[in-house]
């Protein structure tokens, strides 16, 4: 199942990949219309998008910094197969400049957490919910640390909901996880490459 997986993703181009994960978060985002449609009274889970609270800066973004900061010392310190993907993340970001990184980070930030935390988690809870978010990341499926590793970041990002009762604190920590991994992934391959073109010259 993996190598289909692999050979799936290797077989579509870089255009083709951006589709799919725009399409995605198009398709979650029908999902929580829908579901908001049906589970709440005019949409009410939005009130829980509370845009002036201090939670959002003081909470919301050093908790993504906190985050990224564990994530990228485990890579470096962790075997390159513990965070084996695919390749897929690396496609995604590597050769996006800095805004579209903003732009797909908002985006899935977003998507994701109106959906996981905003309706999902509200209705049937925390565990349930942060299952449910793993496997849809079914990439990670194949590769048991990544999926720890999933299981355990909704987890960490549900109980941040669950404290602070503010979904916009949830977008804003997700967004700041994703759009620095993809800085950092972006940066860290043109620095593996800029590093193998002069190990080619000498």
């Amino acid at each position: 199942m993996k190598k289909k997986y692999n050979e799936i993703i290797a077989s579509l181009t870089d255009k083709e990949l951006l589709y799919h994960l725009y399409l995605t978060q198009i398709i979650l985002l029908a999902i929580s219309f829908i579901l908001g449609f049906l589970l709440f009274d005019h949409f009410s889970y939005l009130n829980q998008i509370h845009l002036g609270e201090i939670d959002i800066i003081a909470i919301g973004i050093p908790a993504g910094f906190t985050v990224v900061i564990i994530d990228i010392g485990l890579m470096k310190w962790l075997p390159s197969s513990y965070y084996d993907d695919g390749g897929l993340n690396e496609r995604i970001f590597k050769n996006r400049n800095v805004i579209h990184i903003f732009v797909i980070a908002l985006l899935v930030a977003f998507s994701e957490e109106l959906l996981f935390r905003g309706i999902i988690q509200t209705k049937v809870g925390l565990i349930l919910a942060s299952i449910i978010f793993a496997i849809i990341h079914y990439r990670y499926l194949f590769n048991w640390f990544l999926f720890v590793n999933i299981v355990l970041l909704s987890f960490f990002i549900g109980i941040v909901y669950e404290w602070t009762g503010n979904l916009a604190v949830t977008i804003i920590m997700h967004f700041v996880i994703d759009f620095l991994l993809g800085i950092y992934i972006k940066f860290r391959r043109s620095a593996d490459d800029h590093e193998q073109g002069g190990k080619t010259r000498e």
